[in-house]
Formats: structure tokens, C-alpha cells, sequence
């Protein structure tokens, strides 16, 4: 473990001459160490938790670690999840709500091979998509249930490969699309020998099917301990006060989540490729959910024909109560 991993927003906070004792916070992150979660480590690299007197321990994910789990186990405090995967774990009977939206834009997109075949969404039919699983599946499945096409291989539908997390089999050809993210996957296609040129690309957005992404959320229980809404105050304030650093400044937002990834699995130029991407989704949010932008999610879920994501529309599933007082 790295210096700068131990180095505590409450040591940040001493050293600045704050309070003796910080209110400790675990932020458990939908996946590894990277620019997708810049504001976070920015926040606690410039301090800004500790003055708040907070300890935020911030804990990676990856391919073996639900966030939704990690909540409901007590593992963490306040989790980054994609609103499907939330609202479909609340259906299930895991009450979380978001808190907070950094991301006010989507960028998840089908990104396709032109020699495969597809140039359009009526060219679907017939091929091999990779799709993330795990609650990532959820806005792809919306989206073909908007378009009438069937996910399970029979005739006139696809065929879903659980896709892992890269982007082999659209290299390899093994499927004509594969999911992507405008900050990531998408690049790592163009490094693996693809140009622009050879792809087409579908953003959910662009199809009416964006989903919220990367938002903040807690157990409900956990909101009526007053004690407990504010340290999630403190927290939301400072992680906006990283994400607008982060914005203006993505470079140095790139060094600073490289210095904490303690895998050495990430290169400087892919980050700071990254960052930019990301202060794009990040961009018109000061870290309160939009209700519009709420309803649109509900609606793509509610749409997904046959096996909708969720059955019914959610009740407490968001609330403005921490970013009313954190954005004062």
C-alpha cells in the first residue's frame, strides 16, 4: 500500500489545523481505480474531506464485487451505482436511494464492426452483441425491448454474449458489437488496431434509452439517523467541490487517481484521455438529481416490453435532502 493511499483525509484535516477527530466515511466505487471516479480522489488528495472533517476510505471495485452487495452487507456507507442497478435491487427489496448525481450525461454506447454488418439498428437482428452483466445489462435490455428485438437467440433476435470486461470479441470477431463507454472501452477498441473509420456507435442517449450513471447511494434506514444524513452532507459537498477540480483542471485530476492505483494497471495518457471524456458526463451537474432526468430513467426501464427491468414505478427512491443542505 502506497504512502498517499494511507494519507487520510483526518491526517489531511490535523495537518491543516482542523478538528482533533473526523467522522469516517467508506465509499465503495462501481469499479477499479480510474478517471471515472476522479472528484473522489481528488477530494480526498486536496483535502477537501478533511475539511470536513471527514476520513473518506475509498474502496475500488472490479469484476468480482457488486456495490449494491457491498451496501447491503455494511461494507460501505454510501456506494457509486448506475440507476438501473439500484432501482432494480430496490424492486428486489434492497431500499437504496440516491443522495446525489455527479453524472449528469450517459456514456454507454453499442460500438459495432462496419465489416460485420451493421450500420444501423434494423441490422441488429441476426448478431452476436457482447453486454455487461452484473446490473449492467439492464439498459441494454431496455433498449431492445424498445426496439421489438427478442435477446434470447430465437429467430429475429440476438444473441447476447455475457461479455467480460474488455474488448476482445470485437477484435477477435467473435461478436459485431460489444458495449462500450465513451471514457474507456471505446479507446481501448482504436488502441486494439480498429479505427474510427471500421466502427459505428449507438449511444443510449442518442437512442432515447439514457439511463443515469455513477450516482450516489445509500440505505434508506441509514437517512433517519440525523448523525448519519450529515456526514453524507459533508461528503456530497466535498466530492462536488473534486468533481468541479477535476473538470478544470483533468490533467492533474489524472495524475492524481494514477498515484492511487496502487495496481499499476493504468497509464497516464489512457487517464488523462479518460478524464476528458468524463468531465463531459460530469459537465451541468452540481451533484443534485435532476427529476426529469429521473423520469427518463424510470420510463426506459419501465419500457422493456415483455420483462421490463423493474414492474412498477419506484417510491423513495431519490431524495434532495443531503444536496439541499450540502449545496447551501
Amino acid at each position: 500500500m502506497t504512502l498517499k493511499t494511507t494519507l487520510s483525509a483526518a491526517a489531511l484535516s490535523l495537518l491543516a489545523g482542523g478538528a482533533m477527530a473526523a467522522d469516517d466515511v467508506t465509499l465503495q466505487l462501481k469499479w477499479v481505480t480510474q478517471a471515472q471516479f476522479a472528484g473522489y480522489y481528488v477530494a480526498l488528495e486536496k483535502g477537501f474531506y478533511g475539511e470536513e472533517d471527514l476520513n473518506v476510505t475509498i474502496k475500488p471495485g472490479g469484476p468480482d464485487i457488486a456495490p449494491t452487495q457491498v451496501l447491503a452487507g455494511g461494507g460501505a456507507d454510501v456506494t457509486v451505482e448506475w440507476m438501473p442497478a439500484a432501482l432494480a435491487a430496490r424492486e428486489k427489496g434492497l431500499p437504496m436511494v440516491n443522495i446525489a448525481q455527479p453524472f449528469k450525461s450517459s456514456g454507454m454506447m453499442l460500438t459495432c464492426r462496419k465489416d460485420a454488418g451493421v450500420a444501423s439498428t434494423d441490422d441488429f437482428a441476426g448478431k452476436t452483441l457482447g453486454v455487461w452483466f452484473f446490473g449492467n445489462e439492464f439498459p441494454f435490455l431496455s433498449w431492445m425491448g424498445k426496439l421489438g428485438i427478442a435477446t434470447d437467440g430465437s429467430k429475429g433476435g440476438v444473441e447476447v454474449l455475457k461479455q467480460g470486461f474488455n474488448v476482445d470479441p470485437i477484435l477477435n470477431g467473435q461478436a459485431a458489437c460489444i458495449s462500450t463507454m465513451t471514457y474507456n472501452e471505446y479507446w481501448q477498441v482504436i488502441d486494439g488496431g480498429l479505427g474510427a473509420e471500421d466502427l459505428v456507435t449507438f449511444k443510449y442517449e442518442d437512442q432515447g434509452v439514457a439511463t443515469l450513471e455513477d450516482g450516489l447511494y445509500v440505505l434508506e434506514e441509514n437517512l433517519s439517523d440525523p448523525a448519519f444524513e450529515d456526514r453524507m452532507v459533508r461528503f456530497v459537498r466535498a466530492s462536488m467541490k473534486g468533481w468541479k477540480y477535476a473538470e478544470a483542471n483533468p490533467e492533474e485530476a489524472a495524475l492524481i487517481v494514477l498515484d492511487f492505483d496502487e495496481t499499476g494497471a493504468q497509464t497516464e495518457n489512457h487517464q488523462t484521455r479518460m478524464m476528458g471524456e468524463i468531465a463531459k458526463l460530469t459537465a451541468g451537474s452540481n451533484g443534485a438529481l435532476d427529476p426529469s432526468d429521473y423520469e427518463r430513467t424510470v420510463a426506459s426501464l419501465l419500457s422493456g416490453g415483455s420483462d421490463p427491468v423493474i414492474s412498477k414505478e419506484p417510491e423513495g427512491a431519490w431524495t434532495h435532502a443531503v444536496t439541499d443542505k450540502a449545496l447551501q
